[in-house]
């Protein structure tokens, strides 16, 4: 057998190579490619079906965040003037709403 094309596949993989792919990415281009969000979708979906509390509120409180993340950064946040921005009241805002629900939906309601 023979295991070089295996091999070449999971260098790929390398630790180094991975990190410089996150790090060339673009977080507004990522929420807005279709397979992510297909992948989402799909994920959430079957989490639901199958009555995955845990997966199912993992996936949208990190979806939450990214969407979250990528409006403030969109919107450009800064402390200059002393005050803070309305786009970092919504990051704090919609951050804090996010997890309150993660832990009511995982600790306190119950079935």
């Amino acid at each position: 057998m023979n295991f070089s094309a295996a091999i070449e596949f999971l260098k790929n993989f390398e630790t180094t190579k991975v990190m410089a792919y996150i790090q060339a990415m673009d977080l507004k281009t990522v929420m807005e490619h279709p397979y992510f969000l297909a992948g989402v979708g799909v994920t959430a979906i079957i989490a639901f079906l199958m009555r995955w509390r845990l997966l199912l509120v993992i996936v949208m409180t990190i979806t939450g965040f990214i969407y979250l993340l990528s409006y403030t950064l969109s919107q450009g946040t800064s402390l200059d003037g002393g005050m803070p921005t309305d786009a970092l009241m919504v990051l704090v805002g919609g951050g804090s709403f996010i997890v309150f629900l993660a832990i009511y939906l995982l600790f306190i309601r119950s079935e």
